[in-house]
């Protein structure tokens, strides 16, 4: 059966738009989040076993303005840099704070927020204020491995800093009543107490946060010398900022701007 030349044409230019389609699906970014899926409203599993949060909803967002295909993998805190240098994953989008310590095993990406610590305490606390003194002999609780950990320890030296492998055991044993105090970023301890369980305590203070100790806010690391996918996730970054994208996710969480100053 002979095939007129302008369905051959028509047939061929088809063709070349699905090898181009084909081509152009196959040089699209493949990257592999890591996340803790335990530190709500910025990461957390939910009923379903599905990953959500500011955290979350960012990475997706960055992904998205890369053209990016993204996978996240859940990491436990304290092994989530070493898993992220032994190639588990390409970068760690799970509310890290920006330290020269950490610079040491990482590079970082710019800010994408910043909110201050805070200190909670039982609603029938003698804890009047967040001093040294008021803190002598009492016992903290915070996340291992955290700057707010690192905080304390250094801001309460009189007290007993007591370090959980994640932030819901530490809220479990304040709830119980064997913790004095807890310290942690101030939008997860007011979500925390927002909920029944978070009915046992108040926020004291927020605290001013210690550059030396927090940074200059929360960034994304990605592994030593990928200076090619931290310059493109900075890019992003800024992209989502100028657009509203941020601002969109943002208002979903928040009732001002986590980017901070």
């Amino acid at each position: 059966m002979k095939v007129s030349r302008r369905i051959a044409l028509g047939l061929s230019a088809l063709a070349l738009a699905a090898t181009m389609g084909a081509a152009g699906a196959q040089e699209k970014m493949q990257l592999k989040i890591g996340t803790e899926g335990a530190y709500p409203p910025f990461n957390n599993l939910n009923a379903a076993g599905e990953l959500e949060g500011f955290d979350i909803d960012i990475a997706k967002a960055l992904c998205e303005e890369m053209n990016a295909e993204c996978e996240f993998v859940t990491q436990d805190w304290d092994g989530i840099i070493p898993a992220l240098q032994a190639g588990k994953f390409d970068a760690i989008v799970a509310s890290m704070s920006i330290t020269e310590e950490r610079k040491e095993q990482v590079d970082f990406t710019d800010k994408y927020y910043n909110t201050p610590p805070a200190l909670v305490v039982p609603k029938d606390s003698d804890i009047t204020s967040a001093t040294p003194e008021q803190l002598e002999g009492k016992v903290i609780g915070a996340q291992a491995a955290t700057t707010h950990a690192q905080f304390a320890e250094t801001t309460f030296p009189d007290a007993e800093i007591k370090a959980y492998p994640t932030a819901e055991e530490y809220k479990l044993d304040m709830a119980n009543g064997r913790l004095d105090a807890v310290i942690d970023d101030v939008i997860v301890l007011e979500e925390w107490l927002g909920t029944p369980d978070g009915e046992c305590c108040k926020v004291l203070d927020t605290l001013t946060p210690v550059e030396e100790i927090y940074g200059e806010g929360i960034g994304i690391a990605v592994r030593k010398g990928e200076d090619e996918l931290r310059e493109k996730l900075n890019a992003a970054i800024k992209a989502i900022r100028e657009d509203g994208t941020y601002k969109e996710i943002n208002d979903k969480y928040f009732s001002f701007d986590a980017y901070g100053e």
